[in-house]
């Protein structure tokens, strides 16, 4: 009797233990809502925990002998609202069966009452052979913390890990721990969606801080850290601030998405900016301020992180007390790296700030600065104001820095870390931090910049002269190719402000060129190149290169070789500089191709199209005649084109056509042939077959489920009737075996083109879901836009779509094109990230009157506004 009433209030006693903790957890939560106080809620979570697991205990008793321990950052007295609660149970030998049975009943219960638990099951010995093994085990062994059972024994493996613990040997553990997970988190504090706590900047580069100075033996908390020399006053308030800023970031976070997540998604970053209170301006969004302000928490981290490891290091691993080798009466070199022969020598000479880098440019040999520079450096940025701005020595220092043989990246990147660069340049303090929403770039816009200025750096360096051949050429033969790096520093200078930020940062650009004393000539083309970055580009992917008006018209713009030179070094930079996704061989050969013709067109007379007509039969001749084509077998396949196939098509590709149409002509068999462009650049398709209505709409739907990417489209119906269309297709990015799906097109397109049409047949679907790039463009969505104009001979229409991209959009579009009897005469596809911006050549009747025109545009227009697939 006595036995079957324990075993009816057993239940219910689990039940009740599991609403207390539910209760105590809510009403932590509910205070942390009144006061936010970060550290009082992970403190007060903690405490729900640990009763939770005391009750739970005296309902299922530990082992004989052990010891219930939390671990981690449980051990260390923090538990975010959906954290794990890592615990070690500790047993004084190996478990038993019977010990075996009462584990799995403790933890099976513990499950029960909802806590998410992290647990292991270990003797001393095991902690001591995994701890030795293991630099995680060996951490979460360092902050442990008793809870139920047998302390003494808990006090033992106290006692023997720091006996066991190396410092040095941790040291370089969690120092190579850190580097690979920076690594892994992209190398920068600036990610889109940065994770708070693994992020370069973010909670845990804190954590390291404070493990490596526990075991070297400086400090276990901050506040005692705080009272060595190895952390300043001033320094240790900042990093509480941060330290704090993140632990309640990290909560939100918590409590927004109801799970442990600690990435600042883009979906999220609305929801988190309303939180916390920011509200929209003129030009930005309540999400770009609460992410600018979180870069600036990241980047105070990211340099007390780097000046404290080093000083640290310093500590640990003391080195004989050499004789410093001076340089000057202000810097000298100590165990290789870059020092100062006196604390206050920013103080005293503030111009020192800058020059600071140039000796380190000057002087390849320096491994770095030391922690005793970059601390006194970061302490003396305020000194930045502007009579040091106007000062000429530092304006003069500022121009060598860029003009340095090497080091220039490396520089810029330590002036931005250590807030010198901001400082010196106000107008680059506005983009520190500054999101970009325009669904292709991948970095901030400071970050972005450094990434273009090393990207052009590449250009000047023989070991990547392989990945860059004509850039490295042309950079080669530039004078003063330095100027560039200017130009790069100021080309997104003006964004976030609202306007145009190409015209607004060219005015910046002319301020800086002028108060820098630089030639008129070059300071001539800095603000050419900032005002006109986005212009070649803009040529490239979404105008016709074989239109020689189009050539004479971008000519015209640039004027001169050096400008064409310096903006095609520029836009190559800039495009790989925005994601590694935006830049592919397709839009290299686009812009390879755009600027040597328009350096033939600067070097002669405006041709006209009788010319350019004459001299492309001419040169597409002589190529087919040395493959052994007689001209009369080319000329009765010529006789079906018009002129504007000519003009559409470059030499070598009416010479492909020709070889492989010219005894086709009155075949009754459709003909689909593909060859690889260049060095995997692309795939060259050519479709032959009898022109119908819902060709183009075909080809798309194929080319989608085959996850082929459209980059350019030209569509052609010869004078018999038959469609001569050819089309630029990228495979997707895991797949570079161009030659194997060259070979499989040619053989199923022809299938699949004889095959009716299914009825209302839906767009095609990519094998794969849907990226962390398109929720980015749920969150942050471009406004669809359709323009559509007439071209200047009034024959045919130019339109042009921007919108967010999605699986099926081309095919979706071509549907419109269909339903509305829209002639596709080209199309120019330029995808950057998930944003489109295409252009498409057309005809039809449904154009020449204002009211199916309309209906027209507004087709588009909701295709183009669909939600996606």
């Amino acid at each position: 009797m006595g036995l079957e009433l324990a075993e009816r209030k057993a239940p219910l006693a689990a039940t009740e233990l599991k609403a207390r903790f539910q209760q105590r957890r809510q009403e932590a939560i509910d205070s942390y809502r009144r006061q936010l106080r970060p550290e009082a809620l992970l403190a007060a979570l903690r405490r729900a925990a640990d009763q939770a697991l005391r009750d739970a205990i005296r309902l299922h008793p530990l082992p004989e002998g052990a010891t219930l321990a939390a671990v981690g950052g449980y051990g260390r007295g923090e538990l975010y609202p959906y954290s794990d609660i890592d615990v070690l149970i500790l047993l004084p030998h190996e478990p038993s069966p019977a010990d075996a049975e009462k584990l799995e009943t403790l933890v099976a219960a513990l499950w029960d009452l909802g806590l998410d638990l992290g647990h292991s099951v270990r003797t001393i010995a095991d902690c001591r052979r995994e701890a030795a093994n293991d630099i995680t085990v060996e951490t979460a062994l360092m902050e442990v913390r008793w809870l139920a059972g047998d302390k003494l024994q808990l006090q033992e493996l106290a006692d023997i890990m720091h006996t066991q613990q190396d410092a040095q040997t941790f040291f370089q553990a969690k120092r190579a721990e850190m580097q690979q997970r920076h690594t892994r988190q992209g190398e920068t504090p600036y990610a889109l969606e940065p994770n708070c706590k693994e992020s370069p900047g973010g909670l845990r580069d804190l954590m390291v801080l404070l493990w490596v100075c526990q075991a070297a033996g400086i400090g276990r908390s901050w506040s005692e850290i705080g009272k060595t020399q190895l952390l300043t006053a001033t320094e240790y308030r900042a990093l509480r601030r941060a330290e704090l800023a993140f632990k309640r970031l990290r909560i939100e976070l918590h409590l927004l998405t109801g799970r442990r997540e600690d990435r600042l998604l883009f979906d999220l970053q609305p929801a988190l900016a309303a939180l916390y209170g920011f509200e929209a301006t003129r030009t930005r969004r309540p999400s770009e301020l609460l992410m600018q302000r979180y870069y600036w928490a990241a980047r105070v981290v990211s340099q007390l992180n780097t000046i404290l490891m080093q000083a640290v290091e310093e500590k640990l691993f003391p080195r004989p007390d050499d004789e410093a080798e001076n340089i000057d009466d202000d810097f000298c070199v100590v165990h290789g790296r870059l020092d100062i022969t006196r604390d206050d020598a920013f103080e005293r000479k503030p111009t020192l700030l800058l020059r600071a880098f140039l000796v380190m440019q000057e002087r390849p040999s320096l491994t770095g600065m030391s922690a005793r520079v970059m601390r006194a450096m970061w302490h003396a940025r305020k000194l930045i104001d502007a009579q040091f701005r106007r000062n000429p020595v530092n304006r003069y220092l500022f121009m060598q820095i860029l003009q340095q043989p090497r080091g220039i990246v490396h520089a810029l990147r330590r002036m931005t870390m250590l807030n010198i660069l901001p400082r010196y340049l106000p107008e680059f303090r506005k983009i520190v931090g500054q999101m970009q929403h325009d669904l292709f770039h991948a970095y901030t816009v400071d970050q972005h910049t450094l990434r273009v200025i090393r990207n052009l750096r590449r250009f000047t360096m023989p070991e990547h002269a392989q990945e860059f051949p004509l850039a490295s050429q042309l950079v080669a033969d530039m004078d003063r190719h330095w100027v560039l790096y200017v130009a790069a520093l100021y080309h997104d200078i003006a964004k976030g402000r609202g306007g145009d930020h190409s015209e607004l940062g060219a005015r910046d650009a002319r301020r800086f060129c002028k108060n820098h004393n630089m030639d008129p000539a070059d300071a001539d083309l800095v603000e050419f190149l900032v005002r006109q970055h986005l212009t070649m580009s803009q040529y490239a992917q979404k105008r016709d290169l074989s239109d020689p008006a189009v050539i004479h018209e971008f000519a015209q713009i640039v004027q001169s070789e050096r400008r064409l030179t310096a903006l095609y070094l520029l836009t190559v930079a800039d495009i790989r500089g925005t994601s590694p996704k935006v830049w592919n061989s397709w839009k290299g050969k686009l812009l390879e191709d755009l600027y040597r013709l328009a350096l033939e067109a600067l070097g002669g007379s405006r041709p006209d199209t009788g010319t350019v007509l004459a001299q492309r039969k001419a040169a597409a001749a002589a190529e087919i005649r040395r493959l052994g084509l007689r001209d009369e077998s080319r000329d009765a396949f010529w006789s079906q084109l018009d002129v504007a196939y000519f003009l559409r098509h470059e030499a070598s590709e009416i010479a492909w056509h020709t070889r492989h149409l010219y005894y086709r002509v009155n075949t009754t068999e459709p003909v689909v042939k593909a060859r690889v462009l260049g060095q995997n650049e692309g795939l060259q398709i050519m479709v032959y077959v009898p022109d119908r209505n819902d060709l183009f709409v075909t080809i798309c739907r194929y080319l989608g489920q085959r996850s082929l990417s459209i980059q350019d489209a030209r569509i052609h119906t010869t004078r018999h009737g038959w469609a001569l269309d050819s089309f630029i297709v990228l495979l997707p990015a895991h797949d570079k075996d161009y030659r194997t799906q060259a070979s499989l097109l040619e053989h199923d397109l022809v299938q699949y083109l004889a095959r009716p049409a299914p009825p209302e047949a839906s767009p095609p679907r990519y094998a794969n879901i849907r990226s962390q790039a398109s929720r980015r463009s749920r969150v942050f969505p471009v406004v669809p836009n359709v323009e559509l104009q007439p071209d200047e001979n009034g024959r045919s229409w130019r339109l042009a779509i921007a919108a967010s991209d999605r699986p099926g959009l081309l095919y979706s579009l071509a549907q419109v094109f269909e339903q509305h009897a829209i002639n596709l005469k080209m199309a120019k596809i330029m995808t950057l990230g998930d944003r489109v911006e295409d252009v498409f050549i057309v005809e039809g009747e449904a154009l020449e009157h204002p009211r199916t025109q309309l209906q027209f545009e507004r087709a588009v227009l909701a295709k183009l506004d669909e939600t996606g697939i």
